[in-house]
């Protein structure tokens, strides 16, 4: 099968379009054919393996323990394992694996597949899954939402937030969406009731209205994020992008500084690390079946162009989710 490997940690330049064997199945897995396979800041950080936390992690040291990359996937069930009772041949499918997605084949775990949304391409199933995720766990576990609630999402154009701003309303929140001025209308078509644009206001212009506060872009103070929070609301830091050295990167936001500031505040400051479950996949097959939640598409790549989808998404600029088509 073709697919896009790499031999050492680097830039886009690193990554090949090979012929390999497809992988083995295992008793609790699938094999599925690929269809398509999203792009999020995670294939950037195993690629270039950095920040060197992400080594720590298990990801491998020197280079990566697994050299496909992509884990977002949609596409058609080609055989299951002997103990899987979920799935089976011929079912149109979408979530995450562990062999790599920028492949013809990849092989998941039941537990993080479920039945593609009858009315998404496989494109829009492919661009679902970790975003999808981590928008709804962000929402629905860290903060808590209530029907009622005045949220802010920061970064509502991306992957993670254009999910965040559309699962909020669905909930019943009134959303405002923070982003750069050519994106502002497509905030608005999500639905979000107000739009700040960066480039223009601050966030805290309006003072401390917000219960609760979806940060996806990674590069604010936790103090200015706290100066718009309501004085029991909740901050839900998504990622770490930005800033920061080469060990920790951005995350040291996340993992440290906030954590310890919220022993001290009366506002909730979460960290969010999501994780994958069938369970949240079929929530968020509901969402968008009813009309609620619809995946934005930025851009589509075929296969052999995945290093300049992953460039892409690395400039910043996308609106949506970036995928890459097999």
């Amino acid at each position: 099968m073709k697919a896009i490997v790499q031999d050492m940690y680097g830039p886009a330049d690193v990554l090949t379009l090979r012929d390999i064997d497809r992988p083995s199945v295992g008793d609790d897995e699938v094999l599925v054919r690929v269809r398509a396979a999203g792009v999020d800041p995670g294939v950037w950080h195993l690629m270039t393996g950095r920040p060197y936390l992400v080594r720590a992690f298990g990801f491998g040291l020197r280079k990566p323990k697994v050299p496909v990359r992509g884990r977002d996937l949609a596409g058609v069930v080609e055989a299951v394992g002997a103990r899987v009772t979920r799935l089976r041949p011929g079912d149109e499918v979408y979530g995450t694996c562990e062999s790599g997605s920028f492949a013809e084949y990849a092989t998941a775990r039941q537990d993080r597949l479920a039945i593609k949304p009858a009315n998404l391409s496989f494109e829009q199933a492919a661009a679902t899954p970790i975003s999808g995720s981590t928008a709804l766990q962000g929402l629905r576990d860290c903060a808590g939402l209530r029907p009622g609630q005045r949220v802010m999402v920061i970064g509502a154009a991306g992957g993670v937030g254009s999910f965040a701003v559309q699962i909020a309303k669905a909930f019943g929140a009134t959303v405002t969406g923070v982003c750069s001025t050519p994106k502002v209308d497509l905030v608005r078509s999500l639905g979000a009731a107000e739009v700040i644009d960066y480039t223009h206001s601050q966030i805290d212009g309006n003072g401390a209205r917000y219960d609760v506060i979806i940060d996806t872009a990674g590069n604010r103070p936790v103090s200015l994020l706290r100066r718009a929070l309501t004085p029991r609301g909740t901050l839900v830091l998504v990622g770490g992008e930005h800033g920061g050295g080469r060990l920790l990167g951005g995350f040291d936001r996340q993992m440290l500084r906030a954590p310890f500031m919220s022993m001290f505040v009366s506002q909730r400051l979460r960290s969010l690390m999501a994780k994958e479950h069938a369970a949240d996949l079929e929530e968020l097959r509901r969402l968008i079946d009813s009309g609620a939640v619809t995946p934005v598409i930025d851009r589509a790549y075929p296969l052999a162009d995945a290093a300049d989808a992953i460039r892409h998404l690395a400039q910043g600029h996308a609106a949506g989710k970036t995928v890459v088509t097999v």
